[in-house]
């Protein structure tokens, strides 16, 4: 089935601000709530599709890749869409504006249902480094990370529980996993429903603890997991893997995983967006008559031809030798940067051929001011 395009699910334009982008969701999320089309599977998968469309227009990053490169730029980025109507409610809630939620002050009895059926305490997200050389950039590369995380409890199937009896309706709540206030306005009687704060929404707590979890539902563990890295990333962008993270306390859901990049210092090259620089000192006569020089590239060393009468400073372009774009076709140049040698003792043999040199106007004519007025310069300087 062919997505439809995220801009017309939202009905905005390509242009459309972040701000505009979040209105429109806003309006378009309260008009097919499930709340407010009860049985409306059409609405519900209506609803579904608009917070698909937000995460990815809502995120700079996401947005970029999908405007270049549509549904198929999104695949490394790690976001699959929803496949949960909860994991939209805890995603999304804080987007209304309204104590947290959308259905605090709008759909109360529809919101206290649901938050008791999210069970447990959502785990937390995770943030590993990973360094990567320039070559490793340049083509894209898959690593294996190795982080830890807290994982569901082998013993008690992370319900902290030593047993399926060690359980206690919650003398807090009663049972109902939320506590009610009624405060009067203007209006009638408003409800204020909560968490309880004790139970964690649950209704119960746990009065014999799992021995190897001590009630938490989790231990801690070392985890590996491979991750694909696209060509073209540059330090400070990451990746997130969805479920990854920390698994939540007693059932609750797992936070994610976010690779952050860092760039390892290169041994000859400069980066310079998808461009790489590379320094190249050269002999005089190397300059002046034309050479032939072998330079390292990122894929190995090849010939660089070097025309007579290259100056110091010159930059020599070499095509389609540095980093591929990140999700695109095509990839950055290596420029060569060009210094000239200047040796710091020399033989009386070399000066007296130096001092030859100084005799033909060729050598001076680049100088500023009289050719023979800079001659006699050269000329002390030598005799000295």
């Amino acid at each position: 089935m062919t997505k439809r395009d995220y801009y017309e699910i939202l009905e905005v334009d390509r242009t459309a601000s972040s701000a505009e982008i979040k209105s429109a969701y806003r309006k378009l999320a309260m008009k097919f709530h499930p709340d407010r089309n009860p049985g409306d599977k059409s609405a519900e998968e209506k609803f579904k599709e608009l917070a698909e469309a937000y995460e990815v227009l809502s995120d700079p990053h996401k947005r970029s890749q999908y405007d270049r490169f549509g549904h198929e730029g999104l695949n490394s980025s790690g976001f699959q869409g929803f496949g949960d109507i909860n994991d939209i409610f805890s995603r999304f809630g804080d987007i209304f504006g309204f104590g947290g939620s959308i259905f605090d002050d709008f759909f109360s009895g529809g919101r206290s249902s649901r938050r008791q059926r999210q069970k447990g305490v959502p785990g937390n997200d995770i943030k590993k480094t990973v360094k990567l050389t320039l070559e490793e950039i340049a083509e894209g590369t898959e690593k294996t990370v190795e982080y830890n995380k807290f994982k569901t409890c082998n013993v008690c199937s992370g319900t902290g529980a030593k047993s399926a009896s060690a359980y206690v309706s919650c003398s807090n709540c009663g049972g109902t996993g939320e506590k009610r206030t009624v405060s009067n306005s203007i209006f009638g009687q408003i409800v204020n429903v909560t968490e309880c704060p004790y139970c964690n929404g649950e209704g119960k707590i746990v009065k014999e603890k799992c021995e190897k979890c001590s009630g938490s539902g989790r231990i801690k563990t070392t985890s590996t997991v491979k991750v694909k890295i696209p060509p073209g990333v540059v330090e400070g962008n990451y990746i997130p893997l969805r479920g990854q993270g920390d698994s939540g306390m007693r059932g609750g859901t797992s936070g994610d995983l976010h690779i952050i990049i860092e760039e390892e210092q290169h041994e000859y090259f400069i980066r310079d967006g998808d461009d790489i620089i590379f320094d190249l000192t050269i002999s005089y006569p190397e300059a002046v008559l034309g050479s032939e020089i072998i330079v390292p590239t990122l894929k190995g060393n090849v010939n660089l031809k070097i025309e007579p009468g290259t100056s110091a400073g010159s930059i020599l372009r070499m095509k389609e030798k540095g980093i591929k774009h990140l999700d695109s076709h095509g990839r950055g140049d290596q420029l060569i940067r060009v210094d000239i040698n200047v040796p710091d003792k020399i033989s009386s043999k070399e000066k007296e051929f130096l001092k030859e040199m100084m005799k033909y106007d060729k050598f001076h004519k680049n100088r500023k001011g009289k050719n023979k007025e800079n001659k006699k310069i050269f000329k002390n300087a030598f005799n000295n």
